[in-house]
């Protein structure tokens, strides 16, 4: 495989199980597990963190020279990324209306 082909892959990997970690989140705080839905958020946002360390080493090896091959695998991947931090976005703000319906009961 190629170098470029295995860094989109490590991208959309990461941000793949932030993306599920995320999802997940939303579902728990929608039954009540609140502590649970905090956890998933966290470690969602431990692979969001890996999925941005892979992308910024490549913005810095295209910064530095390094000629970097555009192809619709790495644009897939950085659209995983911009999506799965918007998808943490709204998760929080779901957490978060979960919560305080819950506490208005």
């Amino acid at each position: 495989m190629e170098k470029y082909e295995q860094i989109a892959f490590q991208i959309i990997t990461n941000v793949g199980m932030a993306k599920s970690n995320y999802m997940q989140a939303i579902q728990e705080a929608k039954e009540g597990n609140f502590e649970t839905s905090e956890n998933l958020v966290s470690e969602g946002n431990q692979f969001l963190v890996e999925g941005h360390k892979v992308h910024k080493d490549l913005i810095q090896a295209e910064a530095s020279g390094e000629p970097i091959p555009l192809n619709l695998l790495l644009s897939h991947a950085e659209d995983q990324l911009i999506s799965t931090e918007v998808i943490k976005e709204m998760a929080k703000e779901l957490i978060y209306v979960h919560q305080n319906y819950v506490k208005k009961q």
